[in-house]
């Protein structure tokens, strides 16, 4: 089969196209045909580490992957003798964290369940594109928006409200009944305001720490606000959320995606696709760090 294969880390130069064994699937394991996965902000990190880091990485259950690839979404092929989740024919998206395989590939072996990552029966009114898109970014901002025990007529600002995880949390919490601002820049606000937000701030002409504005939520959706700045904006009991905190991935969290997916809810924002081939391009794209929602790659 064709899979990409990190044979250098640093550069995007170090992912190649490349035949390698097709895998079968063990007792416990379904074997899918993927047709289209991601790349994510977690992907170009990881292939940009030096092998040698991944010894500490280890220890928080993040194994290197030699075929990179966080999300996916495809079709049973074949299902081991101990599976009972799962049947040949079922469409299929989930994750592949905390395993040694990745999802940029033709096919890909996953266990039933197991401690990390998760797998599920896709939203049926999505295409393999746009189910790809979901599970990171969406548990990401499903997991930390609970934390925050989000309330009908909060105020939440969410800040980066045009990347992956935050297009998925201005969603969210409007669907849990929150008045929500989002940040972006100038080029994304029509975006933000489709995706349901109440109000839209362009970061490159305001700072939402000095308009005097409070919020019962802050969520930094991309790392990059300072925690202490943003507090000033926060109020007596507000909570501040950022990508940087851990977030676990649940089976649950990834079902009730699928049924706001399906009942038209939330959607998955995708901005750019590559063929598998050019998953390289696709590296270099989301290292520039403007891209909006997902960027995803198809398999043929």
């Amino acid at each position: 089969m064709k899979a990409i294969v990190l044979v250098k880390h640093g550069s995007p130069d170090g992912l190649k196209l490349q035949e390698v064994e097709k895998p079968v699937p063990r007792d416990n394991e379904v074997l899918i045909r993927v047709y289209a996965a991601t790349v994510i902000t977690g992907d170009v990190i990881l292939r940009r580490l030096h092998p040698l880091i991944y010894i500490l990485f280890q220890l928080f259950g993040i194994r290197r992957k030699r075929i990179p690839g966080h999300e996916f979404a495809g079709e049973i092929e074949a299902v081991g003798s101990l599976v009972t989740r799962f049947k040949k024919g079922d469409e299929v998206f989930g994750t592949t964290t905390g395993l040694s395989v990745g999802a940029n590939a033709e096919y890909l072996c996953l266990p039933e369940a197991w401690g990390k990552g998760v797998l599920a029966v896709k939203p049926a009114n999505m295409t393999y594109e746009e189910a790809a898109a979901v599970p990171v970014g969406g548990m990401t901002a499903l997991y930390l928006l609970r934390t925050a025990n989000i309330q009908s007529g909060q105020k939440v600002l969410v800040y980066g409200a045009s990347g992956s995880v935050g297009t998925f949390a201005v969603q969210l919490a409007k669907h849990f009944g929150a008045d929500v601002t989002g940040v972006c820049s100038t080029a994304n606000l029509e975006l933000v305001k489709a995706l349901g937000a109440d109000a839209v701030i362009d970061y490159t002409k305001e700072d939402f720490t000095q308009n005097g504005q409070t919020y019962d939520v802050i969520f930094d959706a991309v790392g990059k606000k300072s925690n202490s700045r943003s507090r000033t904006s926060l109020k007596e009991a507000g909570r501040y959320l950022s990508v940087r905190s851990s977030a676990k991935e649940e089976l649950g969290n990834l079902l009730f995606l699928k049924e706001l997916a399906e009942a038209g809810k939330i959607h998955a924002v995708i901005d750019r696709r590559y063929p598998l081939q050019q998953t390289a391009e696709a590296h270099r794209y989301v290292e520039t760090g403007h891209k909006r929602g997902n960027v995803v790659i198809t398999v043929d």
